[in-house]
């Protein structure tokens, strides 16, 4: 048996928006069920994402504390970003968002693991890098706003980071799944057998 995630779209019959916001909308569809009966889902449509979890050689991961106004809680998160431009190459707007949130570049980049963030509700997709051989980002800090302006930085070891989230005290989506991520990637193969930075991502295709 391969466990896999495969591609399928049952019928819409109907489909409606009715909420249009400035990055992400409201899509209502009347879908076709196996037994032939219809029925109303609503999620949210998301252009998707990109998030880095960048490795430095302390082994410590570079994390984020921002606020997070729907849960009311100010979470400890890995540098991330939306993906503001249909057809952006992922890969550069991670590096990008490293840049923006932690003036910070790296010269090793792989695919660390791609997840579907809420897929009952949503279908933001997440690309999640792992990047290493990190050094300062040249010139002056981008400048940040709003929740962004009250963020903290820091350096955290590996270990900690598991065992925060093992005892339920991190709760970021891309925090836990990529520092797991990273641990189960090392205890397999290696982090050298992970996939290329450019590998292809059906969710979110991109031109290279």
């Amino acid at each position: 048996m391969q466990v896999q995630d495969t591609p399928e779209e049952w019928r819409v019959v109907a489909t409606t928006t009715p909420f249009t916001g400035a990055k992400t909308s409201v899509r209502t569809d009347d879908v076709v069920m196996p037994d032939g009966s219809v029925h109303r889902r609503d999620y949210q449509v998301h252009p998707g994402s990109v998030a880095v979890l960048a490795l430095d050689e302390q082994d410590r991961v570079v994390v984020l504390r921002q606020y997070r106004h729907p849960v009311r809680q100010r979470l400890w998160e890995i540098p991330a970003g939306l993906l503001d431009v249909p057809g952006e190459n992922p890969l550069h707007a991670a590096q990008r968002e490293l840049y923006e949130e932690a003036h910070i570049k790296a010269e090793d980049w792989r695919v660390l693991t791609d997840v579907y963030t809420t897929p009952g509700g949503c279908d933001e997709a997440v690309r999640i890098f792992l990047a290493r051989d990190l050094a300062e980002a040249e010139g002056e800090r981008f400048e940040v706003s709003e929740e962004e302006a009250d963020m903290e930085l820091a350096r955290v070891p590996v270990g900690d980071l598991v065992r925060g989230v093992l005892a339920g005290e991190l709760h970021n989506n891309c925090l836990v799944v990529g520092v797991l991520s990273l641990v189960a990637a090392r205890a397999g193969e290696g982090l050298d057998a992970l996939r290329p930075a450019s590998t292809p991502w059906p969710a979110r295709p991109f031109e290279g």
